[in-house]
Formats: structure tokens, sequence, C-alpha cells
């Protein structure tokens, strides 16, 4: 018997169900998930980059109503798969990458490339499913669209799960010998985890301060309006 934990047939899709439908914590519905918690609420902020149709889990079997509201009823209740998703190993073949998401595998391979040279170029295709070329050639800024490509973190992107790139990035450490005091370790993955966090929070204070300014300013026009409208009907 397999101790390997069971997540979601769909895990980002049933995530964004959860988010839209239950009261459970990012944390319990991205353990649940199998997903980073940046992930999750980057769904929860509408800043994800690939919009998911949500995924009934109770609808699917996989969850009950019952272990929902045990979730809801208490935030440290790590919810419980009722009913595991036959899983299919694909063994041959590249990684499948959407259509809608196929123009952001140069930013990805690029943020790579510049925040993790441990990786190899093999371990980065299968990642990302790209070819060596293309690797090479944004590398060498040879590639035909390079004045377009800007570096951009994968996970964001959608290209790829948070422990996806952590567990790449661990492997390459350890076979190229570097320790933590040499790459920073895991320092260097929490600062990458740390910066999205601020650039999350930084979009959510520009959207509400847009949304403020905006709100004030057509409080103003009204007031304008209204001004002139009152001096129209004294003349």
């Amino acid at each position: 018997m397999s101790n390997q934990p069971a997540y979601p047939l769909m895990p980002h899709a049933t995530a964004s169900w959860l988010v839209d439908n239950t009261a459970l914590t990012f944390e319990q519905i991205a353990e649940f998930c199998g997903l980073h918690l940046l992930e999750v609420q980057a769904m929860a902020d509408d800043l994800a980059g690939a919009k998911y149709t949500g995924r009934d889990p109770v609808r699917s079997g996989e969850l009950t109503q019952i272990e929902i509201e045990r979730g809801q009823a208490n935030a440290e209740y790590r919810l419980r798969m009722q009913k595991a998703p036959l899983s299919v190993n694909r063994t041959k073949g590249p990684r499948y990458t959407p259509v809608s998401k196929r123009q952001d595998k140069p930013d990805g391979i690029a943020w790579i490339l510049r925040h993790h040279p441990e990786i190899s170029d093999a371990q980065i295709g299968k990642l990302i499913g790209t070819t060596r070329n293309t690797i090479a050639a944004i590398r060498d800024r040879s590639h035909w669209n390079i004045q377009n490509i800007n570096p951009k973190d994968p996970v964001t992107l959608g290209l790829c799960s948070q422990r996806e790139l952590d567990g790449l990035v661990a492997k390459a450490a350890k076979r190229a010998g570097i320790t933590e005091e040499d790459a920073g370790g895991d320092n260097r993955l929490g600062s990458d985890r740390d910066a999205l966090i601020e650039e999350l929070r930084a979009e959510r204070e520009a959207q509400h301060k847009a949304a403020v300014e905006a709100a004030q300013e057509a409080e103003a026009r009204a007031w304008l309006e209204a001004r002139r409208a009152e001096g129209v009907s004294d003349s």
C-alpha cells in the first residue's frame, strides 16, 4: 500500500471551487489539493496566471459536505480524501501546456536561467515542457523574440507548481553539491516566496487605492455638477 498522499484529480479547479464556495482556510485548501499556499491565495485575490473553472469535490466523491463542515469549524483540521482518483502515470512525451500558456514559456525559462542556473537544460525542459534548442536560444539571447522576453516566475505563470519547482531546485542543488551555506538554501526559496507575497500585497493595495481615488473623483464630479445645476436654476 502506497504512503503517498492522495490529491484531487484536478487540484487547481478543486481549489478554485473550495475558495469560492467554502469558508475553509487557504492552508486547508492548499494542503488538501497539494498546492502551494501562494497559489491558493492568488486564486482568492484573482491574481492567478490562469482562470480555473471550479470543480466540486463533493460531487466527484473526493470530499463530503460533513468533512467540509468539520474543516470550517476548526482551522487546524486536515481534510481527508474520501475517494482518491485513479492515478495515471504519463511516462512518454513532453509535458503538456495549454495553448493559452505556451506564449509564457520563454518568460518562465528566462526566470529559471537567471535565478537557478544550477538546474540543467533537461530538467527545465521537463518542468516547462520545452526543447533544449529553445532554452539555449534564450540563454545566449539568439531567440527570435528575445526583445519581448521578460523573466517571470513559472509558478505565477501557471507553468508548474511551487512544489515541482522547489523539488527540482533541491534536486539540482544536491547534484551540483551546493550546500545551504553556498547557495542560501531554503533562504533563497524563502526570499522568492516573500517577494511574491509582497508583490501580491502591493497589487491589492494599489487596486484599493485606485478604487478609493476613483470613488473620490466621482464624488467630486457629482458635487461640481450639482453646484452647476444650482447656479443655472438660481439664474
